[in-house]
């Protein structure tokens, strides 16, 4: 399946409604929203939706007009058994119901999925959905250009990508994610600059110190780990501190979305262990620099 049609939003809340509805068993009290589609042959198929019972459209069935698919979100919610050929009543027409699609997301994954259902519509579409193989999107898109001038000369073919429609769902998302790497990035500059500053200082001011233990036999790393201690456990603190801080933010964050990962103690354990390493990278080049001065110019400076 290469082309269909449909008349609504695959991407995004579609026209939702909450009455109007009928089906065996229904509380009389009970209101639904609904989301909605009309497709038309293949289309589901093209969009890669599956069924967990019954079928989709296809001609060989004949009319497909009184026919309906509705989602398993949309089943749990009116509580109907066995529905596949069931009648489910809609707006005073009655649809048989021909399959049940698995949930997919068509919101953004902040929502829980809702219930949703699709109907037949071969004609009177407002969209034409073409599926196009990977790397050969510029040459599809010219081709239908081509194939749309055909039929609509003189108007201008619209399209969009579908992997597009879902991204603009993310939109804040992605911006905080490009502030945050751009924030982060500046952050760590800076404090590596304080840190090479402050080490510099340190290591200036225990030259003397620094002599003095080489003259007594003290190897470089010994130099090296007296220099680095302090700012090794000056940035332990501050991992101890920040941590449950930034899990705490993080996992406030992520309650925001029905659908998330869980938080593992993984990421801030490789997050610590980088920083660490910087911070040590960082103060060790002039750790190192100060424990390779010779004793007596080290001694004789001061």
């Amino acid at each position: 399946v290469n082309a269909s049609s449909m008349w609504g939003s695959f991407v995004g809340r579609s026209s939702s409604t909450g009455g109007g509805f009928e089906w065996e068993g229904r509380d009389p009290d009970q209101q639904i929203r609904f989301n909605h589609l009309w497709v038309s042959q293949d289309a589901l198929e093209l969009l890669g939706v599956k069924m967990s019972e019954g079928r989709t459209f296809s001609k060989q069935y004949g009319d497909e007009a009184t026919k309906i698919i509705i989602n398993q979100a949309g089943i749990e919610a009116m509580g109907l058994e066995n529905p596949v050929g069931k009648t489910f009543g809609l707006w005073g027409d009655n649809y048989e119901i021909i399959g049940i699609a698995e949930d997919f997301h068509f919101e953004s994954l902040h929502q829980a999925i809702t219930p949703f259902f699709i109907r037949y519509k071969e004609k009177e579409v407002d969209k034409v959905i073409v599926k196009v193989a990977q790397g050969e999107e510029q040459a599809a898109i010219a081709q239908l250009q081509d194939f749309y001038k055909d039929f609509n000369a003189g108007y201008e073919l619209n399209y969009q990508f579908l992997d597009d429609d879902y991204q603009q769902l993310y939109t804040a998302e992605t911006r905080v994610s490009v502030l945050s790497r751009c924030f982060a990035g500046i952050a760590i500059l800076i404090s590596c600059l304080g840190l090479f500053g402050l080490a510099a200082f340190t290591a200036d001011r225990k030259k003397k110190e620094i002599g003095v233990r080489k003259v007594l036999g003290a190897s470089v790393p010994n130099i090296v780990f007296l220099i680095t201690k302090d700012f090794t456990r000056l940035v332990l603190i501050a991992i101890l501190i920040g941590a449950p801080i930034a899990y705490f933010l993080s996992k406030n964050w992520l309650s925001d979305f029905n659908y998330h990962i869980d938080l593992n103690i993984g990421f801030f354990v490789l997050a610590a262990i980088l920083l660490l390493a910087i911070a040590l990278l960082t103060v060790g080049s002039q750790a190192v620099r100060a424990a390779m001065l010779n004793p007596r110019e080290a001694i004789n400076e001061v």
